[in-house]
């Protein structure tokens, strides 16, 4: 069976792993990932960890993810606000004159997405749409096992899509954009500002909601209304097999996520209402969506 490398950078730690073709961990190594240094220390540092993988020459391409949007046509993220110095970096072309083999790139999100889409909930799906529902809200289309990246890097990037342009502007982002009314951190600071409750994360909100707490309630279905929108939104452009779910909200799915599909199914065409919503399965899916990368090029 063929065998890829899969590499995870992160503003923290950076993780490189062999993986199969059917999404099995083989070797794993990490380290930091010196995000504030210089590309080169960076650089090497990632070639020092996969030369730390058993017969990592035998691989048949490297795939990385990185934490920002990615021009996946000239190899390069066009913004890296948690590692600096490898913006506009090319970091393929790099690797590939290291190590001989292909090499691809693209947001961490998109290739999380494409681990589900190949070898996890939506495998044997043609056109797939992942969602991440955490600190932030994220997205990745893929079609035919291939992620659509879109020509500047930013396709999928949900958060900052408005669902509601009347809503309080709280960040840098839209005012009344997902992000900013259903994700983790919105769900807590609404229940700190309406609750008389010290809130720490948004699992509590559930929580009160679920023991009959009113003001915990109509939090938790606005967040639900303001999600059903953002699926419709999506499936009236893209008409997926199937939305799958990760993230840390996925958690409380049960509190939530019935009320999402029961809403999403009365705003969009009849037709539409048989697209399934289906959680995420995989622990690993962004070192494994790394090494789908070449794969999804048919390497």
């Amino acid at each position: 069976m063929k065998t890829y490398i899969g590499i995870d950078l992160g503003g923290t730690n950076v993780r490189v792993a062999k993986v199969t073709s059917d999404g099995e961990v083989l070797n794993q190594v990490k380290g930091p990932s010196y995000a504030m240094e210089s590309a080169e220390v960076i650089m090497n540092n990632i070639i020092d960890l996969i030369k730390q993988i058993p017969a990592y020459e035998e691989c048949y391409g490297i795939g990385i993810g990185v934490p920002g949007p990615v021009d996946t046509q000239r190899g390069v993220m066009v913004l890296s606000s948690n590692i600096p110095a490898l913006k506009e970096y090319p970091i393929p072309a790099k690797l590939t004159r290291e190590f001989n083999m292909p090499v691809y790139m693209d947001n961490d999100a998109n290739v999380a997405g494409l681990a589900e889409a190949l070898v996890g909930a939506g495998k044997g799906k043609g056109i797939v749409y992942y969602t991440t529902l955490s600190t932030g809200i994220g997205g990745a289309l893929i079609i035919n096992g291939k992620v659509l990246s879109g020509k500047h890097g930013h396709a999928g990037e949900i958060g900052n899509m408005i669902i509601d342009r009347n809503r309080e502007k709280v960040s840098h982002l839209n005012a009344g954009c997902i992000e900013c009314e259903a994700s983790g951190p919105a769900i807590t600071r609404k229940g700190n500002a309406l609750l008389n409750a010290s809130i720490n994360h948004a699992g509590e909100v559930f929580e009160l909601a679920d023991n009959g707490n009113e003001m915990a309630e109509k939090i938790v279905d606005d967040a639900c209304a303001d999600l059903a929108v953002m699926y419709s939104l999506i499936a009236h452009v893209v008409d997926p097999d199937c939305f799958i779910l990760g993230g840390g909200l996925m958690k409380s799915k049960d509190s939530f996520l019935p009320k999402v599909v029961e809403q999403f199914k009365t705003i969009v065409h009849e037709k539409m209402r048989d697209i399934d919503f289906i959680e995420a399965e995989l622990e690993e899916p962004g070192i494994i969506g790394a090494a789908m990368l070449p794969i999804s090029f048919g390497k």
